[in-house]
Order: C-alpha cells, then structure tokens, then sequence
C-alpha cells in the first residue's frame, strides 16, 4: 500500500481508519494532495469526488444521515473551505456528525500575500462543535520558519535531542487534537473542524508508514434522569389536565412504540406531530397548521396547554410558535440530550436525557387517570378538519396544492421522502403522511442551498429508494448537486415549478408588482429539461391533474438512468388556494 510521506497526513488518515470513518467526500486541489493520496489509496475508505465543495459538503450530509457515522469533506486551502460554511451550519443545527479535514499552507506563509491563501483557523467559530488547528511537522532545521528556529546548541548531540522532542510532543499534540474532534462529532453528534497545514512538496508517496497513532475513546454512559425531578413532574402531570406533547424532527424509530401507544390512550395528552418527526399513531394530531390555522381567541384559549413537552429538533409550523406564544403554558419541558431551545420564551425544565429513558422512567409510575375531555374535544375537531380537507382538494383546480396531494400518496412504500425547503416542507405538512415513509428535511437553518445535494447524499448512503421533492428555485440554486457520479438509478426529482418563489406569495407584500415580481418572488421561465440533458436523468413533465397522474404511474418503476418530474402550476393562482383552504377547513 501507498501513503504520502508526510507525517500529518498519514496521521490524520491512520486515526480516521481506527475511528472508522469510512466515507471521504473529497473536492480537488493541490494542497490536500496528502490527504487526497493516501485516503483514495486505501481500499477501506468510500471516497467520492465532488467539485463544488457546497455540494460536497452537503452531500456529505446526507451520507451522515443515513448511516448516523460522521462523513469527512476533504478540501484545499483558500476559499474552498469558506463553501463548506451553509452546511457546517446545517450540521451544526440539525445533530449530524460531520468532519471538515481542511489543507492549510504553513505558518509562515500566511499573511504574506502568498496566493489562495486565508485565515483558517476556526473560521466556522460559534457555528462548530470543535475547532482543531493542527501543527506542521518539523522536517529538518532548515523548513522553519525564522519564528519557529530552535535554539543553537554547541552539541549537534544536544540539538539533535531537542529536534526530536520537539517533534513528539507536535505528534502527540496532534493526535490528542484529531481524536479529540473525531469523538466529539459523534458524541455531540455536529461538525468538527480539522484544519492541517502542509508545506511542499505535496505528492510524495512511500511504502511504509512512519506514525503509529494512538486511538482514545470517549467512556460515555447514557444519562438518567434524577428521581427528584422525576418526582417533579410527575406532581405536575397530576394536576394538569391539558397537556400537548409536540415533536419535531427525529430519525425513524426514535421513541418505542410502546411509550407513544401509552401517550395515546391518556385523555388529558394531544400530541402533535410534524411531517420530520417520523412518528405516527391514529390518535395523534398530525397536519399542525390544518388544526389551528382557523381557530379564533376562544379555541386558542380552550386549547392552550398547562404542560408542553417538547421533543426532537427544530419546528417547522410558524402557526404553532404564535400560538404558543402567546397562550404560553405554565410548563414546558424539553426531553432530550442536546440544548434546549426556548422557542416559545417559556421553558423551565431541560430533562437531558433520550425521550427513551424518560418514558421508561416516567411513564410506567403514572398510578392514575387523570379526568379530562381534552384529547376529546380536539379529536372532533381533527375528524371535521380531515373531512373538509378531502372535500377542497375534489374541488380545488390544478394548483400546488393538488400537485402535492397527488405526488404524497404517489411515493412508494417502505422509501426515503427527502423534501425541500420553502413552500414543499409547508405543503407536505398538510397532508397525512404514509407512516412508512422514512421523512428527511434540512430544517438546522432551513435554506434551500444543499436540499438537493444532501437527497443525493442520502441517496447513495441508504437502503431504500430514494424520492426528493421540490420547489424550482430550490432546485436550481442547488443544481450542481447533479454534477455527481454516483446518483443511484432509481433515485428520483420532482420538481414543483411555480416560476418562482411562491412562497413569497403567501407572506405579507405587496403582490402582483414589478418590484415584488423581480427582487421578492423571482419570476422566471427556466425548466429542467436542459439539466436533464446534460446530466442524464430521465425527464418528463405534467401540466395538469391528468398529466401528472399519468406521470406518476410508471415513475418509480426500475430505470436505467435517474429520472426527474417537472411538474408546472398556475403561479398566479398558487396563493390563492392555499390561503383559502384553512377559511374552507375551519
């Protein structure tokens, strides 16, 4: 087997190899040429070749994502490494385990105008896990710079010595460094920074390793929660007679099934769900914004809760922050391991423990019924909301929102949904969702710059067939994603194209402007069929219920390329129909 002969680099690859770190995404350049050569020269590593490092990175992501392992970027010095930002920032907001292994040039070529060359150490600052900036390794005398000289010695015996001492502690710096950054992706599931200088020459190989790097494991016993807070909140429970359990995103599987059936027979407990939280029960209250969008004062205040719980990432519904808000209830708790977030400006108990635990701890010492007709009340509601939906979409013309009802109930069985940003997550949140589907959306900071690369991503990393959908502006902002060698044949793209951001339609403005039309909604008269041709997908396109049904039929059938849907709708009409479905549902 090859390595490259610099030391740093055989350490850094060595250590990824013995903490498993078996996907590198790497983007070309010259200065991660050591990194570049020994991690594609080792039959363990998965390594791709992304160009554009936001792609890359992003990509990455959804590797991650799947496989619940960190996935390492690899990229050159300069700017490069300022393009992984967008999704260091996702992954910081969203748990997932991601390793930026950035090239740096030596010190002493920093701040000297020296070309493709920036500040990179700790350039992501508060939006990263940890930040490691790793030593160069001290090769002769002469490589150092006048700052870093070692001292002269009238024994060459003596400066020998001091040479090589100076150079393990540097070895050993570095590995605590590396390991450190390695098992903090994963315990605090985020990015990590590795940022590792080299000086030339670059593409030297040889056929032993000169390093021996030593492993360290983080010892970490799950939390459990305290029997006095315990105690706490079950005295609460006691006298709360409305309670709403709210989950945001979580990974398929994450609570028991046994915890979320005694969630569902208790009559003081709604649970809301979200499209992300991959949970699902028939007494649970899925669709948040079709339940409460058309309540008034009274129902808000009928509704508002003693005790909201909340689990799972970031929350997607606009509509339940207000409500939340500003009918604040007397507690909320946050079961979970990460931090908090305050989002309703109420929290007062962090339970730092897995949801899991909880329950088990909880859940089984509730010794009675505690008398309420709340889920009652509400569950009437939900049944009259259901029934008024299915009428507006029989009478609907074709829009979004009959594009969206088709293409939700069209995806296969027992397969990866990836959706969009924008208007597709809202969209998606107002329909039933197929409790087999495994639902994935980047909602850390809810942009629309990586959806496509981290659908790729999950794509080549997962088991199942893997269907993504979204808006036109989304998709193109992210079109490089399709510059990529590796998209699976039965990976599929449905595109919603509005020309435009209609989502701006939706929101307060002044619509139907030049100005509005231009720097607000973006109107355009761009189509895929130019992408498709150049990156060899399938193409096909619908117009209307009939075309896109017609569409659908043979869509997710096995192909021999992937295939992409561009589904086109009225963009004056769009707006209009959703706003009018929750006065129609109330």
């Amino acid at each position: 087997m090859k390595y490259p002969k610099i030391p740093l680099a055989q350490t850094v690859i060595q250590l990824c190899k013995l903490k498993n770190i078996k996907h590198i995404v790497i983007s070309p350049g010259s200065r991660n040429a050591p990194l570049t050569l020994g991690f594609t020269n080792d039959d363990f590593f998965n390594c791709y070749s992304i160009v554009d490092e936001r792609c890359a990175a992003f990509f990455a992501i959804g590797i991650a994502q799947q496989t619940k392992e960190p996935a390492a970027v690899i990229c050159t010095s300069g700017s490069a490494l300022l393009n992984y930002y967008p999704a260091v920032a996702e992954a910081f907001f969203s748990d997932i385990p991601l390793i930026v292994l950035s090239a740096d040039r030596p010190k002493h070529l920093i701040g000297i105008g020296d070309g493709q060359t920036i500040n990179q150490q700790a350039v992501f600052e508060k939006n990263i896990v940890y930040s490691a900036n790793l030593k160069l390794d001290l090769k002769d005398e002469n490589k150092l710079s006048n700052k870093e000289e070692l001292p002269i010695f009238k024994n060459l015996e003596n400066k020998l010595e001091r040479f090589l001492g100076v150079q393990q502690g540097i070895q050993s710096d570095n590995e605590e460094e590396i390991n450190t950054a390695i098992n903090l992706a994963r315990f605090k599931k985020g990015p990590v920074h590795i940022n590792v200088p080299f000086d030339e020459p670059l593409y030297e190989m040889v056929g032993e390793l000169s390093i021996t790097p030593k492993i360290e494991e983080l010892d970490i016993k799950p939390l459990k929660i305290h029997q006095g807070e315990l105690k706490d909140c079950l005295d609460e429970w006691y006298v709360s007679k409305k309670k709403i359990i709210l989950i945001g995103v979580l990974p398929p599987n994450a609570i028991e099934q046994q915890w979320l059936n005694d969630l569902s027979n208790d009559d003081s407990v709604i649970v809301f769900t979200e499209t992300t939280s991959n949970v699902h029960h028939k007494n649970f209250f899925p669709s948040i914004d079709k339940m409460i969008a058309p309540l008034d004062d009274v129902d808000f205040k009928s509704l508002q809760p003693d005790i909201l719980i909340t689990i799972g990432g970031l929350i997607v519904s606009k509509k339940i922050k207000v409500f939340l808000r500003t009918y604040q209830p007397s507690q909320h708790w946050h079961i979970g391991e990460k931090n908090a977030n305050d989002t309703f400006f109420c929290l007062n108990k962090h339970l730092v423990v897995k949801p899991n635990i909880f329950f088990t701890e909880f859940l089984p010492k509730i010794t009675h019924v505690v008398k309420s007709n709340y889920r009652e009340t509400w569950t009437t509601v939900k049944q009259w909301r259901s029934k008024k939906h299915l009428e507006y979409v029989k009478q609907i013309p074709f829009s979004d929102f009959k594009a969206f009802n088709l293409i939700l109930k069209s995806v296969p069985n027992k397969t990866i949904l990836q959706l969009g940003n924008s208007s597709t997550i809202r969209y998606a949140q107002l329909f039933n969702m197929n409790p087999s589907l495994d639902v994935f959306c980047n909602r850390g900071t809810s942009g629309i710059d990586g959806s496509t690369s981290t659908a790729i991503g999950a794509a080549v990393a997962g088991s199942k067939q893997t269907t993504f959908i979204t808006g036109d502006l989304s998709f193109f902002y992210d079109s490089n994603a399709l510059w990529n060698n590796y998209i699976p044949k039965n990976f599929r793209i449905i595109v919603v194209n509005n020309e435009g951001g209609g989502i701006f339609r939706i929101l307060p403005g002044h619509k139907n402007t030049d100005n509005f039309d231009y720097f607000f909604e973006t109107k355009h008269h761009l189509t895929a069929k130019q992408l498709c041709d150049m990156y060899s997908f399938e193409y096909t396109t619908a117009h209307n219920e009939q075309e896109l049904e017609t569409a659908l039929k043979p869509f997710y059938s096995k192909s021999k390329q992937p295939r992409l849907l561009e589904v086109f709708t009225p963009r004056t009409e769009n707006d209009s129909i959703l706003l009018d479905y929750f006065k129609f549902v109330k």
